[in-house]
């Protein structure tokens, strides 16, 4: 199982438009408005990292409201 947490920038007055929005998406395992520096944090998992990548850039990128992302994928072998 391929893991990551994606942090996310949003546009002044979308964050809630954007959690719920990301809710729907399949392998979404959690997502929360916060504060600092980024405005939405999401955890997600696949089967394999091809699938983790497309549902990254094809469905959370592209959400209307988005200004920009950062993903860290998790390291669970160590």
């Amino acid at each position: 199982m391929h893991s990551a947490f994606v942090l996310m920038n949003a546009e002044l007055g979308k964050e809630n438009h954007i959690v719920d929005e990301i809710k729907k998406i399949a392998n979404v395992k959690e997502v929360y408005p916060v504060y600092g520096v980024y405005d939405v944090l999401m955890i997600i998992e696949s089967d394999s990292m091809e699938l983790l990548r497309e549902t990254i850039t094809s469905k959370v990128r592209k959400l209307d409201g988005i200004k920009s992302t950062l993903t860290m994928i998790i390291v669970k072998d160590q």
